[in-house]
C-alpha cells in the first residue's frame, strides 16, 4: 500500500544519490504511511513523514529506466505496466515488518531490519561504496 517498504527504499535511495536520480515510490494501492516505517527512518536521520503513499496508476511519469519491486503483488503489476515500456524489473524480496507481533520494541526490530536489508541492497546496487552511514 506504498506504506512502509517502498518509501523507505525510496528515501534511501534519494538519502545516497541526492538529485542524480530520479526516483519515485508507489504502491498497489495506496494506503496510509506507517507509523513505525516513519520511526526507523527517523532513527537513522531520514524523514519520511512527509511520504503521502500513491498507488502506481496514480503515477503522473512511468518513464523509468528501472522499476524495483518488496513484494509478489508489486512485481506482477510492474511486469504488466511494463509490457509497453522499456524499463527493466528487478524484484527484491522483502518481508513485510507490519506482519511481526509483538510489543513495540519487537516490532521496530523487524522494520528495523527491513530498513537495514534495504540500504545495505540500494548501496550495493547503485555502487554507493562509500556511501555515508545515516
Amino acid at each position: 500500500m506504498n506504506a512502509i517498504r517502498s518509501p523507505m527504499a525510496a528515501a534511501i535511495l534519494h538519502f545516497l544519490a541526492g538529485t542524480r536520480i530520479y526516483v519515485q515510490s508507489a504502491g498497489v494501492r495506496a494506503g496510509e504511511l506507517d507509523p513505525f516505517a516513519a520511526a526507523a527512518m527517523d532513527e537513522i536521520g531520514i524523514d519520511i513523514s512527509r511520504h503521502r503513499p500513491v498507488s502506481i496508476e496514480e503515477l503522473e511519469d512511468t518513464s523509468f529506466d528501472l522499476i524495483v519491486t518488496l513484494a509478489p503483488e508489486a512485481h506482477h503489476k510492474a511486469l504488466e505496466l511494463t509490457r509497453t515500456m522499456a524499463a527493466d524489473v528487478e524484484y527484491w524480496p522483502t518481508i513485510d515488518p507490519s506482519a511481526v507481533a509483538g510489543n513495540r520494541e519487537q516490532i521496530m526490530e523487524a522494520y528495523r531490519a527491513v530498513r537495514d536489508q534495504l540500504f545495505e541492497r540500494i548501496k550495493a546496487r547503485f555502487a554507493f561504496a562509500s556511501a555515508p552511514q545515516a
